[in-house]
C-alpha cells in the first residue's frame, strides 16, 4: 500500500468522524438557542478545547511555523502576546460575560448582549455590530479555506481548488446541520488532535536532527540570528507582535464559548485546561519550525512554501498512517475555526439582523432553517474570496483578528466593567475601531511599521469612553442588571 493511500485513509476516517458528530448534534438540536449556543450546557474541558481550537485555525500549524521558518524566533513574540491575551481573556472577560449575558436578556450573541446591556431600543447598535461580524468573518472564513486548499495541494498534489472544495464541503455539512453543539464537539476532537501532533512532530524530529546541540548548530549555520528573539526587530515590531493578545477581548467566535459554559464556577477549570493547551501547542509550533530549519540544512533539501513545514516534516518523519493523523491535525485546525466562525456569522445574520429588521413570529424551526441557510450563503462567499489563492494565511488572519479586536474589544471590556458606557459611545467606538483597521491595514507603509490593532484598539477605547461620558444618563434598569451580574459572580 502506498504512503499517500495510508494518509488518505487517515484523512477519510477523520472527516467521517466529523460528519458523524454533525449528525449526532443534529439529533440533539431542538431550537434556536441549541443551534446558536448549545443550550448553555458546555463543561469546562469542552469550553477550553473548543475555544482553543476555534482560536488557532490553520495559522497555528501553517502560518506561525512558516513565519518562524523564514524569520526565526523574532516571530515568536506573537505567541507570547497570544498566550498573555488568552489568559487575561479568561480572567477578565469570561466570568463577567457569562454572568452578564444571563442576567441581561439571556443573550445568546454578542450583538444581542450589547443591545440588551445598553438598552438600545433603536436596534442600530445590534445591526452595526452584526455587519462588522459579517465583514471580518467572511474574510476570516476565507483564510481557513485557503489553508484547506494549500493543505491538499502540498500533501497530495491535489489541485488547490479541489482541496478547497473538499474541506469546505465537510465543514459546511457538520456546521449547517449540527450547529453550535457540532462545532463544539468537533472542536474537542480537533483540539486533542492538534495538541498531540504539535508535540510529536518536534519531539521525534529532534531525534532525527541529532538532539538539541546538533539542531542548534544546524540552525546557526543557516543564520545565527534565527535563534535571536530581537534580531532585526524594532520596539514597534515587537509591540505589534505582542499586541495580537489585545485581539482576544473582541473575538466573537472565542468569547461566545464563555457564554455557553454551564456555570461561572466551571470557568476556572476551563482556564487551566485552555491555557495549558495553548502554551504547549504554541511551543510545539515554534519548535516544529526550528526543527524544519535544521532538517533541511542537514539534508540539503529545500522547502517551496514555508507555511507547509509542519506538513512536510510529518510526512518525512512518520509512517504514512501516522503521518496521515498528523495531517488530520492540519485539517482539525482549519475546520474548527471555519465552523466556529460560520456559526457566529449565522447567528449575526439571523438572530441579530433578520430578527431586528424583519418583524416576524416565525417558529424556532423556521429560524434554525434560516440559520442553516445563512451558513451556506456565507460559505459560498468565502469560497469565492479564497478561490484566487493570492494571500498568505497569516496576512488574512492578522487583518481579520485586528478588525474584531479593535472594534469589539474595548466595547466588551467597558460594558463589563463600567456602568456608564452608552449606546452612542459603543456605536461610535466600534465604528472607529473598524474603520481605523480597514484603512490602516490597507496601507503598506503603516502596517509595515505598526500592527493595525494598536491604533484601532486605542482609537475605539478613547472614542467609546469620551462619547459615553458626554451622552451618559442614569438608567435604573442598567444599574440593576450591572449589580445583579456582580452579585452572581460573588455567589459563584
Amino acid at each position: 500500500m502506498s504512503g499517500d493511500l495510508y494518509q488518505l485513509i487517515a484523512i477519510f476516517l477523520y472527516m467521517a468522524m466529523m460528519v458523524f458528530i454533525g449528525y449526532y448534534s443534529y439529533k440533539k438540536t431542538a431550537n434556536l438557542t441549541d443551534y446558536m449556543l448549545g443550550g448553555r450546557s458546555l463543561g469546562p474541558a469542552v469550553t477550553a478545547l473548543s475555544a482553543g481550537a476555534a482560536d488557532m485555525s490553520g495559522w497555528l500549524l501553517m502560518g506561525l511555523p512558516g513565519a518562524i521558518y523564514l524569520n526565526g524566533l523574532v516571530e515568536a513574540w506573537i505567541a507570547v502576546g497570544l498566550t498573555l491575551g488568552a489568559y487575561f481573556n479568561y480572567l477578565l472577560v469570561a466570568p463577567r460575560l457569562r454572568a452578564y449575558t444571563q442576567v441581561s436578556g439571556d443573550s445568546i450573541t454578542i450583538p444581542s448582549f450589547l443591545e440588551s446591556r445598553l438598552k438600545d431600543n433603536s436596534r442600530v447598535l445590534r445591526i452595526v455590530s452584526s455587519v462588522i461580524i459579517l465583514i471580518f468573518f467572511t474574510f476570516y472564513v476565507s483564510s481557513g479555506m485557503v489553508a484547506g486548499g494549500k493543505f491538499f495541494n502540498s500533501s497530495f498534489g491535489i489541485d488547490y481548488h479541489i482541496g478547497l472544495l473538499i474541506v469546505s464541503a465537510v465543514v459546511i455539512f457538520y456546521t449547517l446541520f449540527g450547529g453550535f453543539l457540532a462545532v463544539s464537539y468537533t472542536d474537542v476532537v480537533q483540539g486533542v488532535t492538534m495538541f498531540f501532533a504539535l508535540l510529536l512532530v518536534p519531539i521525534i524530529g529532534l531525534f532525527v536532527t541529532g538532539g538539541f546541540s546538533e539542531t542548534a548548530i544546524s540552525i546557526q549555520e543557516v543564520n545565527p540570528q534565527l535563534l535571536n528573539f530581537v534580531s532585526g526587530a524594532s520596539v514597534a515590531s515587537i509591540l505589534s507582535a505582542v499586541a495580537w493578545g489585545l485581539g482576544y477581548f473582541g473575538q466573537p467566535h472565542i468569547i461566545v464559548r464563555f457564554m455557553a459554559i454551564s456555570s461561572v464556577k466551571e470557568l476556572k477549570g476551563a482556564r487551566r485546561i485552555g491555557i495549558g493547551w495553548m502554551f504547549l501547542s504554541l511551543f510545539g509550533a515554534v519548535a516544529t519550525a526550528l526543527i524544519g530549519i535544521a532538517y533541511f540544512q542537514q539534508t540539503g533539501g529545500t522547502l517551496n512554501d514555508a507555511e507547509t513545514v509542519f506538513i512536510v516534516l510529518g510526512q518525512i518523519i512518520f509512517h504514512p498512517l501516522i503521518a496521515g493523523i498528523m495531517l488530520a491535525a492540519i485539517l482539525a485546525a482549519v475546520m474548527s475555526t471555519i465552523s466556529s466562525q460560520l456559526i457566529v456569522t449565522s447567528s449575526a445574520l439571523i438572530e441579530d439582523l433578520y430578527k431586528s429588521m424583519i418583524k416576524t413570529d416565525a417558529s424556532d424551526q423556521r429560524y434554525v432553517f434560516l440559520g442553516r441557510m445563512a451558513v451556506l450563503i456565507v460559505s459560498i462567499v468565502a469560497i469565492i474570496l479564497a478561490w484566487p489563492n493570492n494571500e498568505s494565511i497569516l496576512s488574512i488572519v492578522s487583518f481579520s483578528w485586528a478588525g474584531f479586536g479593535a472594534s469589539f474589544g474595548p466595547v466588551i471590556l467597558l460594558s463589563l466593567y463600567w456602568r456608564k458606557i452608552t449606546t452612542k459611545g459603543a456605536l461610535w467606538g466600534m465604528s472607529v475601531g473598524a474603520i481605523i483597521v480597514l484603512i490602516w491595514g490597507n496601507i503598506n507603509v503603516l502596517t509595515d511599521n505598526l500592527y493595525e490593532i494598536i491604533p484601532g484598539f486605542i482609537g475605539a477605547w478613547l472614542v467609546t469612553y469620551f462619547v459615553s461620558l458626554a451622552t451618559y444618563r442614569p438608567n435604573p434598569q442598567i444599574d440593576k442588571e450591572f449589580d445583579e451580574a456582580i452579585e452572581m459572580l460573588k455567589k459563584e
